[in-house]
């Protein structure tokens, strides 16, 4: 069986780690926070780490699962890229951004290390379910040595292109994402000010052309329940759109819409505040109008 390394137990790394585990690898885990990595490992009998570079140095498959690119740049640093082991897989499952994880390619390749970006849509229930789409990017033969790893909590596996392309994919659908919610959230607010219910007007949209992932399954459970369960912070979101926005400007591809659901995220961010779910986002245009969705 392949070794794994994991590294970021988050919202999303734990059920992605605890999959890898049931699935039968051995696992070894690390967290920022040490005290989490330790429980977290008691409890599905998976070996703890004090340090980053001794989780990754017996691992065939290093999987990093952190909120930004940035931050696993920060954890394989140049004494952890020195500690892998010849031959292994970085597979990181960050939502991140191409730019930089083509540096950090480049940072581990010396050891023959090679590097697949792996973003994962789905949230925290397909982690749970082992449901996840898995955007790749990276050679392909490289995709298919850890995929039996990836099939431990990915149900749809997407080989998108070279490095950096799975980042790509994933930002460009979380751009769409964000304008979904946005535009629904617009739609609902000026119906519901005109007097239509929120639910009906969802029946009618639903079964027309402007159904979207927003209107068919997060407004009904988050907006009209006003639930809002912090599956997926806006603040990632924010985020995500905002790689979209610099992907399309670094390809030079006009990209007004992409760039307003940025700003816009950037904006719901500020007001809402780093806790926030996603779709509480249309707080904020309810706030402007002075109505809620009901």
């Amino acid at each position: 069986m392949l070794q794994v390394a994991f590294l970021g137990l988050g919202a999303i790394g734990r059920p992605m780690a605890r999959r890898i585990g049931a699935a039968g690898f051995p696992l070894t885990v690390w967290n920022r926070t040490a005290d989490r990595a330790r429980a977290f490992a008691g409890e599905i009998g998976a070996r703890h780490a004090q340090t980053a570079d001794n989780a990754v140095r017996d691992a065939d498959v290093v999987v990093t699962c952190l909120s930004t690119s940035t931050d696993v740049d920060q954890v394989i640093d140049s004494r952890v890229a020195a500690a892998f082991k010849n031959g292994a897989t970085l597979l990181d499952c960050t939502s991140g951004d191409p730019a930089t994880s083509r540096r950090i390619a480049e940072k581990v390749a010396h050891r023959s290390v090679a590097f697949i970006d792996a973003p994962v849509s789905g949230g925290v229930r397909g982690a749970e379910e082992g449901t996840l789409t898995v955007m790749c990017g990276g050679d392909a033969r490289d995709l298919e040595r850890v995929r039996p790893v990836i099939e431990a909590f990915g149900k749809k596996i997407v080989h998108c292109g070279p490095i950096g392309a799975g980042d790509a994919v994933k930002a460009m659908n979380q751009a769409l994402l964000a304008l979904t919610i946005w535009g629904t959230g617009e739609a609902l607010v000026a119906l519901s000010k005109l007097g239509v219910s929120a639910q009906v007007a969802l029946d009618v949209i639903n079964a027309s052309s402007g159904r979207s992932n927003a209107s068919m399954n997060l407004f009904p459970e988050r907006v009209l329940t006003r639930a809002f369960p912090r599956t997926f912070r806006l603040a990632l979101l924010d985020k995500d759109a905002r790689i979209a926005a610099q992907i399309a400007r670094d390809e030079r591809v006009p990209a007004p819409l992409t760039q307003l659901a940025a700003d816009l995220c950037s904006l719901a961010r500020k007001d809402l505040g780093e806790e926030a779910d996603h779709v509480e986002a249309v707080k904020v245009i309810e706030h402007w109008a002075g109505a809620e969705v009901r």
